[in-house]
């Protein structure tokens, strides 16, 4: 198949959300509509793609290389330009005032780092079960249906879970579960891992994101009037783009950085030509071809030590993850209230 049949497939599901929003949903309207705010959107997509970038790109340029430590600044100036535009424009694309009220400012952040951690886990599970563990495209997909089978279970009782003990304990019961998966998964993390010592761990991740997602986002859209539905539905959907965005950069460059650093170091002094230790340090699937090309002890040599090194990379790579939810965890704990609250 051409590899950009996998586009296509989206086309039915965005037609029948199309039909089907304009059949079922109610519409809403702001009184008091706001312009566009184009200088907003420009500065705001500006700089979260220079940050991407650099995220994304330190492992290849080297995270001092002048490239790649401008475009971080450069976003990061962007961003402060962002704030600054926003706090002083009379038609602003997000109002700041509603990151004062912990229902939407807290559940944006639990959203986002929910979002970090369960694209950062699902990039980090493709490969693995493709490069390490040698299924096809096609097998892995399969194998990590069960995750999405339980993003569905636990978005189908969340709802139910809020109205028992609010929605607080429903997003931290979420967030839990998402730093046990992927504590598990760093735990088995080895060179004798198998996909069933991998499962529970990504059955937690599914689970635990299923639960969290609709609370948050109850959360988010209930702090604001009925004509603010529009921005919070947009502000929600903004941060799970986001915070899965940085998902994937930032955990795919933790485990390429650390692969890296592993197979430079068992590289070095033996005299590999450029073109292929370029190949070997990419990814793991560029070092087996180069160990398939090679054949012989000194192929299955190779083989050891790049699998070895891609499972360490997979282990700290989750345990970033892993840390960077638990802080969410603890954001929700201690800032998200229960239950809604008049102003909050």
């Amino acid at each position: 198949f051409w590899w950009g049949s996998v586009f296509l497939v989206n086309v039915p599901v965005v037609v029948a959300g199309l039909v089907g929003t304009a059949l079922l949903v109610p519409d809403s309207r702001s009184a008091h509509p706001r312009r566009a705010d184009p200088a907003g959107a420009l500065l705001s997509i500006g700089g979260l793609g220079l940050i991407l970038w650099a995220i994304i790109e330190g492992p290849v340029h080297g995270w001092s290389s002048p490239a790649v430590v401008g475009a971080l600044l450069g976003g990061v100036l962007l961003f402060g330009g962002f704030v600054a535009w926003e706090r002083r424009v009379g038609h602003p694309m997000l109002p700041l005032g509603y990151f004062r009220r912990p229902r939407f400012s807290v559940a944006m952040a639990a959203l986002a780092l929910g979002l970090f951690a369960l694209t950062g886990g699902l990039f980090l599970q493709t490969q693995f079960l493709q490069f390490f563990l040698g299924y096809s495209p096609l097998g892995a997909g399969v194998r990590i249906l069960p995750i999405a089978g339980l993003v569905a279970a636990g978005a189908l009782v969340s709802a139910r879970v809020v109205r028992v003990v609010g929605t607080k304990l429903t997003a931290a019961a979420g967030l839990l579960l998402l730093v046990g998966g992927l504590a598990q998964e760093a735990a088995v993390a080895t060179t004798a891992v198998t996909y069933v010592a991998a499962l529970p761990g990504m059955l937690l991740i599914g689970m635990g994101a299923g639960l969290l997602f609709p609370a948050a986002t109850d959360s988010v859209l209930g702090a604001l009037s009925q004509g603010d539905a529009g921005v919070g539905s947009a502000a929600n959907s903004t941060a799970i783009q986001v915070g899965g965005a940085l998902g994937v950069a930032v955990i795919g460059s933790v485990l390429s950085t650390r692969y890296q650093a592993a197979m430079t170091s068992i590289l070095a002094g033996r005299g590999v030509p450029a073109a292929i230790a370029q190949q070997i340090l990419g990814s793991l699937g560029g070092a087996l071809a180069v160990a398939r090309a090679i054949g012989g002890p000194l192929g299955a040599g190779l083989t050891a030590v790049a699998r070895n090194s891609f499972m360490l990379g997979n282990r700290t790579a989750m345990l970033t993850a892993m840390a960077v939810t638990a802080v969410g965890l603890l954001l929700v704990l201690a800032a998200l209230p229960s239950r809604a609250r008049p102003g909050w």
